[in-house]
């Protein structure tokens, strides 16, 4: 094992969200020492791993994006590779750069209170182990296993004599021109890829068990391109994030509160647009919006793909796969030189490291979330997780905000830890999520818990956070310094 580092915080990851935790420490605490583990050999996270065509953010940029760093792009809804620029701009423009080490997975990192710090244990790709302390630990590492995506093994799966696939591993090789290409699943992902599919494809058949709730937005937001015209861009960049964050805000109450009516809006859209091809079976699902998390299309591209006649929706069951393609349980089969598989991802908290705290290992199923950023009786630890009914960011940015008030209140009081207690005998423990995606229901046995009442419960609402995160303050009954 080669020589220990030491540094003030340890951030693990450098894509939006660890990008986001270097500026906000560099910015709000000049005084710490800092380094960004990064298991991959580049920044970006899950905009430099997916490669699959068509690869976009299924929310605006103006709330996805950084608070920060104004985008200045004229495409709200954005491609990848303009995602993944910016993120390398923000990268550079900041000096973060200089601050990550690729190539470092944190496999381990264990607490000692009698040391009063984490010590990481990090492996190269050559499997030489490295130790790294920090004072405090920011995980910025994602929710799901960059290693491999969720995908069930489906009946006579062996028998298919065309190439099998899952986004998450595309090879970008894979020529797909001109031929019958079935999409199995009906997230963000499969609506992303048909529409970019079928550009080339003979036939895209998206064959979803059960359908999802989908919703056009432009793909430009012309009130932004014209207040970025007029306004200086941070100014503009605001109004924008802010006019962005209060619709979605009052469309997600109104999905609760008025599950009917957003349905009838989000389907009559869809039957406007596909007129005498509309199947309402095919966009019906058997759940109330924002139940699961909502699909974005921009500018109908997903409608317009299906009226061009070599793309279509299929909801059935599959029986088995044959030689050929699929075989349904209503009967019906359907060729297939390729088969993608959209079936999700596989949740992996903590970038799969093995968490201790004095030897004792942490059961994430068993911690609650303090204002859904810190772990109870984890000592100097927080994480970056985002919101499920808003863009992943905006939450990420506010825990930035509260991890380097944290940070500071120690360094003026001569603190050196911050745990957070869970009061056991006055407060229920929940699940953590009220969201019934397969990816979370899946997880359910390893995601932290929630409280029935503040400043435990996790309320999926960005106007309470602000109030709690970054304006809030960092001393309560249940964060103990020492």
């Amino acid at each position: 094992m080669s020589s220990e580092q030491t540094y003030d915080v340890v951030i693990v990851g450098a894509g939006l969200s660890g990008i986001g935790a270097a500026y906000h420490l560099q910015t709000h605490c000049p005084d710490q020492s800092y380094t960004i583990l990064e298991a991959r050999a580049a920044v970006g996270g899950t905009w430099d791993l997916f490669k699959y065509p068509g690869i976009r953010s299924d929310s605006d940029m103006y709330t996805f994006g950084f608070s920060f760093k104004p985008w200045q792009n004229p495409q709200s809804i954005a491609d990848g590779p303009s995602i993944l620029a910016y993120i390398n701009e923000t990268t550079d423009q900041f000096g973060i750069r200089r601050k990550i080490q690729f190539n470092r997975r944190v496999v381990a990192a264990a607490w000692s209170s009698g040391h009063q710090r984490w010590t990481l244990t990090v492996e190269t790709p050559d499997q030489e182990k490295q130790e790294v302390t920090a004072r405090f630990l920011f995980m910025c590492s994602g929710y799901y296993d960059y290693e491999e995506g969720y995908q069930p093994t489906f009946p006579n799966q062996d028998a298919f004599r065309g190439p099998l696939v899952h986004p998450q591993h595309w090879d970008p090789a894979l020529d797909y021109t001109d031929k019958q290409v079935v999409i199995i699943g009906s997230g963000a992902t499969a609506v992303t890829l048909l529409p970019e599919l079928a550009k080339r494809a003979r036939m895209v058949t998206m064959l979803q068990r059960s359908p999802t709730y989908i919703a056009n937005l432009p793909r430009q937001d012309l009130a932004a391109n014209f207040l970025m015209k007029v306004l200086p861009s941070r100014w503009a960049y605001a109004l924008v994030r802010w006019k962005n964050i209060l619709l979605g805000i009052a469309f997600y109450q109104l999905a609760r509160r008025r599950p009917g009516w957003v349905k009838w809006l989000l389907k009559g859209h869809i039957r406007k647009q596909l007129g005498a091809q509309y199947e309402d079976r095919d966009f019906t699902p058997h759940y109330d919006p924002w139940d699961q998390r909502l699909c974005v299309v921009p500018d109908n591209d997903l409608f317009e793909a299906l009226k061009q006649g070599n793309a279509r929706i299929v909801t059935d069951t599959i029986r088995k796969f044959t030689e050929a393609g699929v075989a349904l349980n209503s009967g019906r089969e359907i060729k297939a030189d390729i088969i993608v598989a959209a079936t999700g991802l596989k949740v992996q908290l903590l970038g799969g490291m093995v968490l201790t705290v004095d030897e004792k290992v942490v059961d994430t199923a068993q911690v609650h979330a303090y204002k859904g950023v810190m772990f109870d009786d984890v000592p100097n630890f927080a994480v970056a997780i985002g919101y499920t009914n808003a863009p992943w960011t905006l939450k990420c940015d506010l825990n930035c905000y509260f991890v380097t008030k944290v940070l500071n209140h120690m360094r003026q009081r001569g603190h050196t830890v911050c745990t957070p207690r869970f009061d056991r005998q006055n407060l229920r423990s929940e699940p953590l999520l009220d969201f019934e995606a397969g990816y979370i229901l899946r997880a359910k046995h390893i995601l932290p818990k929630q409280g029935s009442k503040a400043p435990w419960k996790v309320y999926q609402n960005y106007v309470k956070d602000l109030r709690a995160l970054k304006h809030g303050s960092v001393t309560d009954d249940y964060l103990e310094y020492a």
